[in-house]
């Protein structure tokens, strides 16, 4: 349940807001720290997203080769008891 509705009439509040704290000329500054600080953001979230990946999978892969270990052994005991 939204208190306050985000329509156009808010929007362009907003703008005329920005524009009068920032001013037309320090705005396209404002921008391009906004827009570097949001790529750097999701790099960096991207990246630790691919280090936990891998980190799990390096768990999930020694556990199978535990398993492929361990049955393999067991071959072995029955082939030489057999």
């Amino acid at each position: 349940m939204a208190l306050i509705g985000f329509g156009p009439v808010e929007a362009i509040v907003v703008v005329i807001v920005v524009l009068v704290v920032f001013g037309a000329g320090r705005l396209a500054g404002v921008g391009k720290a906004l827009g570097t600080g949001l790529r750097e953001f999701r790099e960096e979230a991207r990246t630790s997203d691919s280090e936990a990946g891998e980190s799990e999978d390096d768990a999930d892969g020694a556990s199978d080769e535990a398993t492929v270990s361990s049955s393999s052994e067991d071959e072995d005991k029955r082939s030489s008891s057999g």
